[in-house]
Formats: structure tokens, sequence, C-alpha cells
């Protein structure tokens, strides 16, 4: 099963990872988080995504996702990326996470696709009448 490691301005990596546990009820396996504190040293956090990834990597590859393209933690996970192995994505949310944890005994370049797809649709703009279908009845729990 191929592993997932989030690698991300700190909190973001881990409050995201943290948020699959309201739609799985657990936190999935195979799954975790780098967050790059500020004035961390990269070659500590590298070090650090290293072994984050061989503890997640069972030999199925991996996917990792950062969050903004060339920033400090996207230039680390870069340097994570091994090729037909280990890919990374950029612009990572919510919903490009749970689309990698549902999605993950595909082979990495075609989940890598998926994951891309799954993050241009998530993006959009919610008109006023669509918030207000969207919003639970006041008898939901």
């Amino acid at each position: 099963m191929i592993g997932v490691l989030v690698v991300s301005h700190e909190p973001f990596g881990s409050a995201l990872i943290r948020c699959t546990r309201h739609v799985f009820g657990r936190l999935p396996a195979q799954l975790a988080a780098l967050d790059v504190v500020p004035d961390e040293n990269p070659e500590t956090a590298l070090r650090c995504g290293r072994e984050l990834l061989a503890r997640i990597n069972d030999g199925s590859g991996a996917v990792v996702l950062t969050d903004v393209f060339g920033a400090t933690p996207s230039r680390i996970a870069a340097q994570l990326a091994v090729r037909d192995r280990v890919r990374v994505v950029a612009g990572a949310n919510l919903p490009m996470l749970l689309k990698a944890l549902q999605n993950r005994r595909m082979p990495v370049d075609e989940l890598v696709e998926a994951l891309l797809d799954s993050g241009r649709r998530s993006i959009r703009a919610v008109d006023a009448d669509e918030g207000a279908d969207a919003a639970p009845s006041p008898s939901s729990p």
C-alpha cells in the first residue's frame, strides 16, 4: 500500500492528517507529517523526512504532498522524490489527501494523476445559494 507523507509549513501537515480521523474514524496507516518550523535547518528537516518516508513506505512506493510550491517544505519534499517510486505533489489540500488515502493500491503514477485532478476539482467558488443547500439542517447531529 502506498505511503503518504505531508511535508508542509508548521502546523499544516499535522492538522491535515488529524482531519482524516473525521472521515475514517481513526488515523490511517502509513501516513505521516513533517511540519517544517521557521528557521529549521533544511538538512535536519530532510533527514527527518527520509526517516518518516522509510517508516511509511512498505516497498509499494509513496506520495509526498506539500503545501506551497517553491517554499522550503516544497524544496525538502522534492529531494525525497525517487523516479517511479516516490512522487511529490504540491498544493496539498484535504480532498487531495483523502483521495490519496482511498486509492493507495493503484500504481504511484496513476495515483498522482488522480490527485492532480482531485486538487483541481476541489478548488471552486461557492455561490450563496449553494452554501444554503450545503448547510446542515438544524436537526442534523
